[in-house]
């Protein structure tokens, strides 16, 4: 984490960078800055022309519209104040919900280019936790941060121009007030809280893995007795993430207080500074009272910038976490525009691969012949998965090539290769769905008929039958109402509708019983007559339905 705060961009470059993908709505973004000067102006001025008419009541001041007019300017400045902050907050928040949807689209394209390999092993909570609550956390940054920046500086010139006509100087103090309250006291107060935001965000993405680990263990959990422990664990992580909150909160406090006194001693130096010109002659009675209503009237859209900065460093912070993830390079690029490919058999030649420091794979060869079914027998850990995966192109080999019908795979249309490869992972996952929906995800637009005459092959049509609602019983989330043997055989179902030429199983019945796994490799076998499969496992009955069995001891094989 150190290592992380070290490297972190600056805020401005983290704003440059979000304001940047506000260009296709900066016609409705100018709409807003518009909408907001004129709406402050509009709060401003009601008090100055209440001011204006204080002074013609006592002193009879010439040049003054009539108390009925002034009464109808007011309340027509009251009624506009409300339509134009209206306007405003919708052009803002419209602004805000549609770059939200922008950026949630950028950042599930990105992840499908990372992935698999960057879900491999990695922190699946605090990837969640981006994806949800930094995300939303921009809201604040386009609906309340970057118009309120832009209304703050035109209001505050405005008034610096209108408070200067009463007195020059009166000008300059308005000025340097309005860059007290809306900018150093925020920058300094910014600057203090920038790492503890970061880390608050990241504690906060660490809690939610911790969570979401607890809840996909429970069973374990409960079976060792270790309900209490987890929940201290839990309880621990909450408190330091309060702890944290705590020092932001302190931060804020501080922040209000600063201002507050900041806008108190401007406002009665404003007031001090012209009654000392009046005493001097320099000005008059009205410019007194106007320039000193005007400077105490004008703090709002500076208040209101201020105020940013006690969220602003969690925003950052999110924002940076999102900018790093769109930023991420896959380790594996996908291809197109090659020429399209057909299925004619697969090898590896002198492959090297590594996770990391870890060597898995060394000189490693391999001949997949069309039309065959290859065994590759070994026991956990020496390799056989990993293989797969690289026939998938789920990563890049360190040395040597991964072929299909003799082309690298680096050189195949990444379409192409999903469409000529089926993969039956060890652990299926099922998505919170109809158990039909869930077979279909091997087909798009398959019938019912399709999809039943794959489950009939993956022996899962009876059990389905007796469901209560047959194929369109819904499944748990994670599929936790199936057995692991119930799930296996839908991913089976899966690999079976969608019919590729090329067939990766890995441990297909693992989690199957005797009776299953007979009917499974029977059916295997028979589907099995006009495609090329490589059948992984660490059973000897599995292997009898190889045509050829190839031993893997520590990434080599025999």
């Amino acid at each position: 984490m150190e290592q992380q705060n070290k490297n972190r961009r600056k805020g401005i470059n983290i704003m440059g960078q979000l304001i940047g993908l506000v260009k296709p709505l900066l016609p409705i973004m100018f709409l807003a800055i518009l909408l907001g000067v004129l709406g402050y102006l509009c709060a401003i001025f009601l008090t100055i022309l209440a001011g204006y008419g204080v002074l013609h009541s006592l002193f009879a001041t010439s040049g003054f519209c009539t108390p009925g007019m002034l009464a109808a300017v007011l309340i027509i400045l009251a009624v506009l104040r409300g339509i134009l902050h209206y306007g405003e907050q919708y052009c803002n928040h419209f602004i805000a919900f549609k770059l939200l949807a922008i950026i949630r689209h950028k950042v599930f394209a990105v992840l499908r280019k990372l992935c698999p390999a960057k879900l491999e092993g990695r922190d699946k909570g605090n990837l969640i936790s981006i994806i949800t609550s930094d995300i939303e956390l921009l809201e604040v940054f386009y609906a309340h941060t970057i118009s309120p920046i832009a209304i703050a500086v035109l209001t505050s010139l405005g008034m610096v121009c209108f408070i200067g006509s009463q007195y020059l100087l009166a000008g300059v103090i308005a000025l340097l007030g309005y860059v007290t309250v809306g900018a150093v006291i925020p920058l300094w107060n910014g600057k203090k809280g920038a790492e503890q935001g970061m880390e608050f965000r990241n504690a906060f993405g660490e809690l939610n893995s911790f969570i979401l680990d607890s809840l996909r263990g429970l069973d374990e959990t409960i079976q060792y007795n270790k309900g209490e422990e987890r929940m201290a664990q839990i309880d621990e992580r909450s408190q330091k993430l309060g702890q944290m909150q705590k020092k932001l909160n302190r931060h804020e406090a501080d922040q209000s207080s600063l201002t507050n006194m900041a806008i108190l001693l401007f406002s009665f130096g404003m007031l001090l500074f012209m009654l000392w010109n009046y005493q001097n002659g320099k000005v008059s009675y009205d410019n007194v009272l106007i320039a000193t209503i005007a400077m105490m009237r004008s703090f709002g859209s500076v208040v209101a910038l201020s105020n940013l900065s006690n969220n602003l460093n969690q925003t950052l912070a999110s924002g940076e976490r999102v900018l790093s993830l769109l930023e991420e390079v896959p380790q594996i690029d996908e291809v197109s525009g090659k020429e399209k490919t057909e299925f004619a058999g697969a090898a590896a030649q002198q492959i090297d691969f590594s996770y990391e420091e870890e060597q898995i794979l060394k000189a490693y060869s391999i001949d997949i012949p069309k039309g065959k079914v290859v065994g590759i027998h070994g026991v956990s850990g020496s390799g056989k998965s990993t293989l797969l995966k690289l026939f998938m192109r789920f990563w890049d080999v360190d040395r040597g090539s991964v072929q299909i019908s003799g082309k690298d795979i680096k050189e195949i249309n990444t379409k192409d290769l999903r469409d000529m490869e089926s993969y039956v992972t060890q652990e299926t996952y099922l998505f919170h769905d109809s158990i039909a929906n869930n077979i279909a995800v091997g087909k798009s637009g398959a019938s019912r008929e399709e999809i039943m005459e794959a489950a009939k092959k993956a022996s899962i049509h009876d059990f389905i039958m007796t469901l209560p609602q047959g194929y369109d019983t819904k499944v748990g989330e994670l599929g936790d109402t199936l057995s692991g043997g119930e799930k296996q055989r839908i991913g089976i179902a899966r690999a079976f509708l969608q019919d590729a030429p090329f067939l990766l199983l890995d441990e297909p019945t693992s989690n199957l019983d005797s009776l299953n796994e007979g009917i499974i490799l029977k059916s295997l076998k028979e589907s099995c007559k006009n495609t090329t499969a490589v059948l992984v496992s660490h059973r000897k009955t599995t292997m009898n339905l190889a045509d050829v069995v190839y031993e893997m001891d520590h990434g080599r094989i025999s």
